[in-house]
């Protein structure tokens, strides 16, 4: 290993981007090769999550849904980094991360049914390579540990990838994940969110690192920051990360800055917190109207198509909530036999008391 100077690590590092505010290509040496009907069905994916996530807070204040993590301006990075993996890679995700669910094959109605606090919200269905979202801060990182190590005791060519915000990053068990999988060189990719703010702490607040991308060097794994607000960039760290792991190489943390239109959650006013110039200048960065401009000038997307997607989206969520509304309703020993493929002698007698 060749030896450089200690400054090098003292030095700010600028996050990747392949795509203008414009929609212009300014990096051809990281634009990751798609073909023109995987960039449609990004831009759909991107459009449907951002209507369903202004579907699903109007059904959280209506009380049709319980606990509900906003989403819209994080969708580059959300949709992005599913599509970068493979179908027999898992997701290891906090509790935010819904969309990456659902595109990697979680139905719908059981992610509202998560939401609702249903017990078979959490039934993942046989060949869906996901885990429940993880509601405590940065666990979800040492879940995906035992994921990554099995996998490569068993020789597979597969990756886990595990997400967490820039407050995650604070964690202990975020550190704890990051040395394990230096040390034993996981498959694993660790997706960093830093959307400036764990809920009303700023990230400057957060750590006095340059960035999060530099606590890779003291695990001695692969550190990369990129423009979270720009699907493309995403999905080509993602795929190189992806490849890495897969390789033998090591397992590879990426920070993505991006940015969160809406509240930590629906308890929280963020105007308390954030001004109105900040929002402005990051709505000008918004990943969809950045990714649509790309598209339309290569012919593969219009205004009609956006209209398109979201009535479409509009019909699922409105279908999908009501399929999880007439889902029976939880009892104790329906939770009690859920939990066990043969229900305990001393269990079977405590459904038997409340029945």
């Amino acid at each position: 290993m060749s030896k450089v100077p200690y400054e090098v690590y003292t030095e700010e590092v600028e996050a990747l981007s392949v795509l203008s505010p414009d929609g212009e290509i300014i990096n051809k040496d990281k634009l990751p090769k798609l073909t023109d009907d995987q960039l449609k069905e990004i831009m759909y994916r991107m459009v449907f999550t951002r209507t369903w996530d202004d579907r699903a807070v109007n059904l959280g204040r209506q009380g049709r849904l319980g606990f509900y993590a906003p989403v819209s301006g994080q969708e580059a990075t959300m949709v992005g980094s599913e599509f970068a993996l493979q179908k027999e890679d898992f997701i290891a995700p906090g509790y935010r991360d819904i969309p990456q669910l659902v595109w990697h094959g979680l139905p719908l109605y059981q992610a509202f049914l998560y939401s609702r606090g249903h017990q078979h919200g959490g039934q993942i269905p046989d060949g869906v390579n996901v885990l429940m979202p993880q509601i405590i801060i940065g666990a979800q990182i040492l879940h995906a540990m035992g994921i990554a190590m099995g996998y490569k005791l068993k020789k597979q060519k597969q990756v886990v990838i595990t997400y967490t915000g820039d407050g995650g990053s604070s964690e202990g068990d975020f550190y704890e994940g990051l040395n394990y999988a230096g040390v034993y060189k996981l498959p694993v990719i660790f997706f960093v969110q830093n959307n400036g703010y764990a809920i009303t702490t700023p990230f400057s607040k957060q750590t006095a690192a340059l960035s999060i991308a530099h606590k890779a060097v003291a695990a001695g794994i692969k550190g990369v920051k990129i423009d979270g607000m720009d699907v493309l960039a995403v999905i080509k760290a993602v795929q190189e990360a992806a490849e890495r792991g897969r390789n033998g190489e090591g397992a590879t943390l990426i920070e993505a800055v991006t940015y969160r239109f809406r509240p930590h959650s629906l308890s929280d006013d963020a105007t308390k917190y954030r001004s109105k110039e900040e929002e402005g200048e990051w709505n000008a960065k918004d990943p969809i109207a950045r990714f649509a401009k790309y598209l339309e000038k290569k012919g593969l997307w219009t205004e009609e198509d956006t209209a398109r997607v979201k009535e479409e989206a509009k019909a699922k969520v409105n279908e999908e909530i009501k399929k999880a509304e007439k889902t029976e309703k939880m009892t104790i020993p329906g939770l009690i036999d859920s939990m066990f493929e043969t229900t305990p002698k001393h269990l079977e007698e405590q459904k038997a008391d409340f029945k």
